[in-house]
């Protein structure tokens, strides 16, 4: 059979819970591997950091709300199949035909999704070169001064202060900062 990887649209919010269903039918298909009319659903994730009450949370964030991507042969009983399950709202694709993703997509996805649990997640450090901020703890407590880089690999951002008249470049943790 020629399995393809496509993208359906699902209720926002209800990625997992369509996922989740279409494995349950994956499962409960009498049909051996390689004739099954879905052979796998996933939702593409990636790891982030987010600050949550001051503290660095490690967060999963869905990379397409709103989308699961399934991979599947294309008959009439498997978009059937899939269009029956709750939370589903259609295939993506022109008019009436689902559109499969290109190869080099679905390795991107995959990739992605693979990587996420292997590689560091990334921090997302909330302020922007040319920023003006707050120093709010640390030596330079109550100093002020403009973002000059962003270390986003070390979580760190290089600001410029006044020190006694002449502007200095330091090197401050994130948490250490607030925007103006």
């Amino acid at each position: 059979m020629d399995y393809r990887w496509f993208a359906i649209q699902t209720t926002a919010g209800h990625e997992n819970k369509v996922r989740s269903l279409l494995q349950q039918r994956i499962t409960d298909d009498p049909r051996g591997a390689d004739e099954k009319l879905v052979r796998q659903a996933l939702v593409p994730t990636q790891e982030a950091i987010e600050i949550k009450n001051g503290k660095k949370v490690l967060v999963e964030r869905k990379l397409y709300p709103g989308y699961v991507l399934i991979e599947t042969t294309m008959s009439q009983e498997a978009q059937h199949l899939v269009n029956s399950v709750q939370g589903v709202i259609k295939f993506v694709g022109t008019g009436k035909l689902p559109q499969s993703l290109r190869p080099d997509e679905v390795n991107r996805l995959l990739g992605i999704a693979e990587e996420s649990t292997e590689a560091q997640p990334k921090e997302e450090i909330p302020f922007l070169i040319g920023q003006a901020v707050e120093i709010t703890e640390g030596p330079f407590s109550d100093f002020s001064g403009t973002v000059e880089e962003i270390l986003s690999d070390k979580g760190k951002v290089k600001v410029s202060v006044s020190l006694f008249g002449r502007p200095t470049t330091v090197e401050l943790d994130y948490l250490q900062l607030r925007g103006h």
